[in-house]
């Protein structure tokens, strides 16, 4: 069961699927990177059994507000069309093999995409840390903007993943 982790989440998947933290490719920090200051999402998960590959985006606000002044989901959408653009420029372009076979794994015909935005807020809201994203209202917002990607992204944090999602996350101390 591979696993991964993301600041202080860890993320449990299945047997067989694939993860990738496409921001610590070769490719991606010599390379396309510095192609309009392209930004990447967290991981890249590829899911054989399914013919689906997983874009997740992981933010956790439990400790430190957000401070970015583009909306989240505006920034997610940019994350998620600049990964795709830079996974169709390695498919290709890149040296590394192991990176080469992934990306073109992830880019067969007839694999379909799925957005997850991956977000943790305050349990027990205070005046120091809020509760500050409505997860319905960022997932309206996120839809109207990949369409054409995902129709069906998915906003969800820990209390929320079971049963919805093929994999498992848990808090790390």
């Amino acid at each position: 069961m591979p696993t991964v982790t993301e600041g202080k989440l860890k993320f449990d998947f299945p047997a067989g699927y694939e993860i990738e933290k496409y921001d610590n490719w070769s490719f991606y920090i010599n390379q396309f990177q510095k192609v309009a200051e392209s930004k990447a999402v967290d991981f890249i998960v590829y899911s054989p059994n399914a013919s689906t590959v997983w874009l997740l985006e992981v933010k956790d606000y439990r400790l430190n507000s957000r401070t970015k002044e583009i909306p989240v989901e505006n920034e997610i959408a940019q994350k998620i069309r600049d990964t795709l653009a830079g996974m169709v420029a390695a498919r290709s372009n890149t040296n590394v093999s192991h990176e080469r076979g992934f990306a073109q794994r992830c880019l067969t015909p007839g694999i379909r995409f799925n957005v997850v935005l991956h977000i943790e807020q305050p349990k027990h809201p205070s005046r120091r840390f809020p509760r500050e994203y409505d997860l319905a209202d960022i997932l309206q917002k996120l839809k109207a903007l990949i369409k054409p990607i995902d129709a069906h992204p998915k906003v969800v944090e820990i209390a929320t993943t079971v049963g919805r999602l093929p994999w498992n996350v848990d808090s790390l101390p």
